[in-house]
């Protein structure tokens, strides 16, 4: 049965779970308004997952998803000296960079306190980022009643998807905002399109898939469709929503030349992520050869220097996730955003109706 099926949405659509910004109370609105909500708890503990899942369950009856990531290795000698390329940064703001990196987020692959909260809890859905959990993590999952979905880049991470019995995989392009969800981070991407990879995947797994990237109208739901994808998974597009968490800076950034010009980097958070083009991103083309602690080490860095920037006004170093299509933004509630979505993939669906129709 399909996800959009067995949960009864009324609308094939799935609010990326953007961490540090889709909140439970805009996981609920959505979900209330017929699409699939969702809640990232990479950026907090097992205490403060329980919490989300139990605040988005107060607000809505209705299915909504989970999402967990991969995590990093430690490598002090490469984290000592990505400080010291920092350190003139922090000295513009009158700061010290910290003396040393931490592993800010711990990886659902090393808790088993985040695994215990999801198997007591079971939300209906569970998505994976950055890789895939044990087998035995997976097995138990699925013998709650979780539906689970990961993230693939390409074919083959696609594959490996399919093999470990997942349910549904997120096609993510080249265009998404926000984290990569790559496998390997180091390793080779041929940076497909949205559309392209959704279409070799259609044809090429068996699984159902969703296709996530740039897209922010009912006309790309309705382009993701008519190339196979069961749904369409949208984050961006809610970024400017009320009650999304994202700040008043974040907010102008969207409606700014930035949006035009949104940069995949590595330099904030050590994983690549496609941001609206600021300070932090212009950094990339003076890194040379250096490459960045790994995710969420990194992080550590990027918030550390993001704050002591905004302390004297600046606003340019803040994690401002956004895909290709962030012009497009639109601000306003998300269940009216959503409604706004069905309306128009509706209208592109009858739209096209007539013209194949006028064709015979």
């Amino acid at each position: 049965m399909s996800l959009i099926n067995r949960f009864e949405l009324s609308v094939p659509l799935i609010q990326a779970p953007m961490a540090g910004v889709a909140t439970p109370s805009l996981a609920a609105a959505v979900s209330e308004a017929g699409a699939l909500g969702s809640i990232g708890v990479g950026a907090t503990d097992a205490t403060g997952a329980r919490a989300m899942i139990e605040e988005v369950r107060s607000r809505t009856t209705r299915a909504f998803n989970v999402f967990v990531h991969a995590g990093a290795k430690a490598d002090l000698s490469r984290e000592a000296q990505w400080l010291d390329w920092l350190a003139p940064l922090f000295a513009e703001y009158g700061a010290q960079p910290p003396t040393a990196l931490r592993t800010i987020y711990k990886s659902f692959a090393d808790d088993p306190d985040m695994v215990a909260v999801l198997l007591d809890l079971a939300p209906p859905v569970v998505s994976f980022h950055f890789g895939l959990p044990s087998a035995d993590v997976l097995s138990a999952l699925r013998a709650r009643g979780i539906y689970l979905m990961a993230t693939a880049t390409s074919l083959d991470e696609a594959h490996a998807i399919e093999a470990a019995g997942i349910d549904a995989v997120v096609a993510q392009g080249i265009e998404a905002g926000g984290h990569r969800g790559v496998f390997d981070p180091i390793a080779p991407d041929d940076a497909l399109g949205v559309f392209a990879l959704t279409r070799l995947l259609v044809r090429k797994n068996n699984l159902p898939i969703i296709a996530a990237g740039g897209i922010m109208d009912g006309a790309g739901i309705a382009a993701a469709l008519d190339l196979g994808a069961s749904a369409a998974q949208l984050g961006t597009a809610f970024v400017a929503c009320p009650e999304s968490a994202a700040d008043d800076a974040y907010r102008a950034a969207l409606t700014g030349e930035g949006a035009y010009h949104t940069v995949l980097t590595s330099l904030i958070s050590g994983r690549p992520a496609r941001a609206l083009a600021n300070r932090f991103t212009a950094l990339s083309q003076s890194v040379n050869e250096r490459r960045p602690p790994d995710y969420p080490i990194a992080y550590d860095a990027g918030k550390a220097l993001h704050a002591a920037a905004k302390a004297q006004g600046e606003y340019g170093f803040g994690a401002q996730w956004a895909g290709q299509g962030a012009p497009l933004s639109r601000a306003m509630p998300a269940a009216a955003l959503v409604g706004a979505l069905r309306e128009e993939l509706e209208l592109r669906q009858i739209k096209g109706l007539v013209e194949r129709c006028d064709v015979l």
